[in-house]
């Protein structure tokens, strides 16, 4: 295949029409000659002008010596083509066998249409296209004799199903990807798109204004509020803007494709972001409170909203006011918000405090009832060392907090449990909700404190254990725990002591173990501290050699030794204080009711309880 046409050269030996030219006009004849003729080479697009159409061909001259001829089928496309017309032509050889030059209008065409489809894809230029048939997964469109895979997601921003609306019909599309290897385009209908939106944004936020009134239609609906499309672009109406009133959704208020009107109230050009307003299109409830709202004013409503920390009572559409947990009850012990009211219900409560600038009210519901800290009688009934009943509401390691009655509570401490029993938490005596008897130690009406016992209700049996634990006395005990300092003795009455390490040694050298019943020996005895040390007898250096026959057999003969006789003393001992200290207790019972009925009162026992 030659690269450029040959260009006839002049002969100057040749005498046209025995016409004689000299040497200056053979120059110049030449000159003009070689003016006329134009290189060219083949598999090239160049601009040809049409010199003859015949039922066959159109005869296009395109500056060579030669026209060239191309089927007129070629020109299908533009029917009205006539003499002296220009057409783009593609060079396919400058010389057939024949001698003639062969040109190609449709391949000249295809050229320039893949150099509009290159350009499409580096500088996404629109390009029209003929929607040809179905495929699958998308759409074939033809670019001016080039086919081109339109894919369905790139037909619209929308999800579309129905493909079929799109056949026969033009649309813009730009193209996306080139595989030259095997000359396959994809197209983006969906982009052209975009990109207009883009430019209808950029046209509309060049407009806005903050307070400006604009109409929209509901697009979509989300949990925190709407989109609405502004012809071109789209605002966030935030679902706190809706309404003035609380709204837990969007579609409590706006229906899909409703036309609103909404203000802007805030956008950034530069995101592209419209933030919206409705609900201030009308007036501020808050502007318009009624005067006969004030603190200390009873206010109507329903709770439209609960939360761990209180419930929302609206008095107004739009006015709501907090009721917050601990203004609901004068209880310590409410726990949570829907044990008192419950969304819907209409209730009254009290103003506590109102802040018109910042919208904000506080209310309360048990201001409505009387503060039980604030009777008078309150004191007489709960004087010390009057007895009453209660409810455990609450446990913690340092006591428990009983409600006497609604709103008037007391600490029972862990150290006023019990007289003898070590408690190491107390959940080892006591259960939440269980009502039991105590006993008043103080009343703070100022602090809104009472202090209350249990082991009150009974004597201080220590005086008596002084007595019977003295310093020396051997008593039966059984081991109950062991540390690393010693070991704990339960001892009889529900007693419990302690033995250090070096007093646990028995008989055989031994360390004495957890569940055995030994004898033991008083060494220490506080009955301020509450506490009782003591020794195995077996350990003391000063054990009389006695202390041997208690751990005889007893199968040998009836006998019983010094220790036991000890501790059947003890014993006897300890049941004859007790009828002692029952009798003192039952005459002082008897001389306390006769001092009562001579003073016309009740004894305390039998006075109602609260």
């Amino acid at each position: 295949m030659k690269e450029k046409a040959e260009i006839l050269t002049w002969d100057p030996n040749i005498t046209k029409l025995g016409i004689d030219y000299s040497d200056e006009e053979r120059k110049e004849l030449r000159r003009l000659y070689e003016d006329t003729l134009i290189p060219v080479a083949e598999s090239e697009v160049v601009k040809g002008t049409v010199v003859g159409i015949n039922n066959r061909d159109v005869i296009v001259n395109i500056g060579v010596k030669s026209d060239g001829l191309i089927p007129i089928s070629e020109f299908r496309d533009t029917p009205d083509i006539k003499i002296g017309d220009e057409v783009d032509v593609y060079v396919e050889e400058q010389e057939n066998s024949k001698g003639q030059l062969v040109l190609s209008r449709k391949k000249a065409k295809l050229m320039k249409v893949w150099e509009t489809i290159q350009d499409s894809a580096e500088n996404g230029t629109i390009l029209e296209a003929l929607v040809k048939r179905r495929t699958k997964g998308g759409l074939i469109v033809d670019l001016e004799g080039v086919e081109a895979f339109l894919p369905g997601s790139q037909i619209d921003v929308k999800p579309v199903r129905d493909f079929d609306i799109f056949l026969d019909k033009t649309i813009d599309v730009t193209v996306i990807k080139i595989n030259h290897l095997t000359d396959n385009v994809i197209v983006s209908h969906k982009a052209v798109i975009e990109k207009s939106l883009e430019n209808q944004k950029v046209n509309i936020l060049s407009k806005l204004e903050k307070g400006q009134i604009l109409e929209g239609i509901v697009k979509n609906m989300t949990s925190f509020g709407v989109f609405v499309g502004l012809g071109g672009i789209d605002g966030l109406l935030h679902i706190t803007d809706i309404s003035w009133r609380r709204i837990n959704h969007p579609e409590e208020v706006l229906e899909l494709g409703q036309k609103i009107k909404v203000v802007v109230t805030d956008f950034d050009e530069e995101r592209k972001r419209i933030s919206l307003g409705m609900k201030q299109l009308t007036p501020n409830p808050w502007e318009e409170l009624p005067d006969h709202i004030q603190v200390g004013a009873k206010v109507k409503g329903k709770i439209v909203n609960i939360a761990d920390y209180g419930a929302f009572l609206e008095i107004m559409p739009g006015i709501e006011g907090l009721i917050h947990i601990s203004e609901m009850s004068w209880s310590q012990h409410l726990k949570k918000v829907d044990e008192v009211v419950h969304i819907g219900d209409e209730i009254e409560a009290v103003v506590l405090s109102l802040d018109k600038e910042e919208k904000k009210m506080s209310l309360g519901i048990k201001q409505l009832t009387q503060d039980p800290w604030g009777r008078e009688d309150l004191q007489e009934k709960y004087a010390a060392d009057t007895k009453h009943t209660g409810t455990i509401k609450n446990i913690t390691h340092f006591g428990a907090l009983v409600e006497l009655e609604e709103g008037i509570d007391g600490l029972l401490h862990i150290s006023d449990l019990s007289w003898t029993k070590k408690i190491n938490h107390p959940t080892d005596v006591l259960k939440l909700g269980d009502r039991i008897e105590l006993l008043i130690l103080e009343f703070d009406k100022e602090n809104r404190r009472l202090s209350l016992g249990l082991k009150q209700l009974d004597e201080n049996p220590w005086e008596t254990y002084e007595t019977i634990f003295q310093v020396g006395s051997v008593h039966p005990g059984t081991i109950t725990k062991k540390t690393d300092k010693g070991a704990f003795i339960q001892l009889p009455h529900d007693l419990e002591g302690f033995v250090p390490k070096r007093h646990l040694v028995k008989e055989n050298g031994q360390e004495a173990a957890v569940n055995e019943q030994l004898e033991f020996e008083i060494i220490e005895f506080s009955k301020l501290n509450k506490r009782i040390v003591l020794a195995h007898t077996a350990s003391l250096k000063t054990a009389k050699p006695v202390a041997k026959k208690e751990f005889q057999p007893r199968n040998a003969g009836n006998f019983i030794t010094t220790a036991e006789k000890a501790t059947l003393g003890d014993i006897e001992e300890l049941a004859t204080l007790k009828k002692q200290l029952d009798a003192q207790k039952e005459a002082k019972k008897t001389g306390v009711v006769e001092e009562q009925q001579k003073a016309g009162r009740r004894p305390k026992d039998q006075q109602v309880e609260s």
